[in-house]
């Protein structure tokens, strides 16, 4: 049994909470949201589970206990004595195949670049913007007239989901993957959009 705490925002983090509180092998020990309006807030207290806000998660945020933090479309900086209280650090989702398209616009950078795949990656946070060691990664190809909303709906965000849940099924069997970013074939683009697509409905 892994026990986790999820900090994030939007529909994509409340759906996280959702899967890994049907999950046979995880304990959600609460959240941590941007604010009590938003979706992870909401969904937390929905299923009696305590979630705190605000901007930076240290130490001081984290339940007793609390075996990795699970980061899903966080915009909170996670601290190092964050990630240092718990067992295993801080895992995050990032929907590009990182290296390549760090930064939060990632998919709409991939559409417009001309790429022929994209995917999501599960890292190890730090203290860098998506620079940590990859701890799970898949693929999908962009279609012939895709926009980032549609490969976000159809692909980039249940591939999220199930390479979390893969995450933490690792760890539980006591497996702990971490390959380092390769800097050299790095790339980071700026944001280009307000919301990010993670804050919204699949519907």
């Amino acid at each position: 049994m892994i026990k986790v705490l999820v900090v994030g925002r939007g529909w994509f983090a409340s759906e996280v909470c959702r899967l890994l509180t049907a999950a046979d092998n995880v304990v959600v020990v609460g959240g941590y949201a941007p604010d009590k309006s938003d979706r992870l807030f909401t969904t937390a207290v929905s299923y009696g589970l305590p979630c705190g806000t605000g901007t930076r998660l240290t130490g001081l945020d984290i339940p007793q206990g609390t075996d990795v933090i699970v980061g899903a479309n966080t915009h909170a900086y996670v601290d190092a004595s964050a990630r240092l209280f718990t067992r295993f650090g801080a895992i995050a989702y990032h929907p590009s195949l990182l290296p390549r398209h760090r930064g939060r616009d990632s998919i709409e950078w991939a559409v417009r670049m001309g790429d022929k795949i994209t995917g999501g990656s599960v890292y190890w946070m730090d203290d860098g913007a998506d620079t940590g060691p990859i701890a799970a990664q898949d693929w999908c190809w962009i279609r012939p007239g895709d926009n980032a909303r549609e490969l976000w709906r159809r692909d980039l965000a249940p591939m999220g989901l199930k390479l979390l849940l893969d995450v933490l099924n690792d760890l539980d069997d006591g497996k702990v993957v971490s390959v380092s970013q390769s800097d050299d074939v790095a790339s980071w683009e700026p944001a280009l959009t307000k919301t990010p697509l993670s804050t919204l409905t699949r519907g």
